[in-house]
């Protein structure tokens, strides 16, 4: 028998965006154990970074916490079929107004493994351009008041060890890219490179 193999599972919950279910997990020393998993399309942020050094960045109302957040421009994986690549595209024309001619593949992250099975990509996009006014997306729910701003590599990194960008692919994601950006980018991966967690 498979170590931690699922003996049974029942769905206690389905939204639009999550789920909740309970797995019955058999344990390796025997026995079984009941493990509550929230269900999670995955998701997708961008590090767009310009072409002076400086990262793009929204201030966004996040209602679980209370507060506002900066965070990078970000949505989840919830268009059937549509691949990881193509959402980011997507989020970084509807959320920042901004189109990418590079991208490439800078962190992987499971933000809470012991609760979700979240997944999130993040993508270093470069060599950008603003998306027409009359192309740009209008903002729904929290996304009507997305405060953007545009702040040097370095001073975004600083900023979390100030306390105050405190998303979890938002720090992610601007530690990663100081990183490969002073080894000259060679940590990067292809934009399309697998990607385990949703493969």
């Amino acid at each position: 028998m498979t170590e931690f193999a699922v003996e049974s599972s029942r769905s206690v919950y389905k939204g639009r965006i999550m789920g909740l279910r309970v797995d019955e997990v058999r344990m390796p020393g025997g026995g079984t154990a009941t493990r509550q998993v929230v269900e999670h399309p995955g998701a997708v942020a961008i590090l767009a970074l310009d072409a002076e050094d400086r990262v793009v960045l929204i201030r966004q109302y996040r209602h679980p916490v209370g507060q506002w957040l900066i965070e990078l421009p970000a949505g989840l994986l919830d268009v059937p079929g549509e691949p990881p690549l193509t959402s980011a595209a997507r989020e970084l024309h509807e959320e920042a107004g901004l189109a990418a001619v590079r991208w490439d593949t800078l962190v992987d992250l499971r933000p809470s493994p012991g609760l979700s099975e979240e997944a999130i990509r993040v993508y270093l996009a470069r060599d950008l351009t603003e998306v027409a006014e009359t192309d740009r997306h209008v903002g729904i729910e929290e996304e009507t008041d997305l405060g953007l701003h545009r702040l040097p590599l370095e001073e975004a990194v600083a900023a979390i060890f100030a306390g105050r960008i405190e998303n979890s692919a938002t720090v992610a994601g601007l530690l990663a890219a100081a990183y490969a950006r002073d080894r000259d980018w060679a940590p990067l991966r292809r934009a399309d490179a697998p990607w385990p967690a949703r493969d």
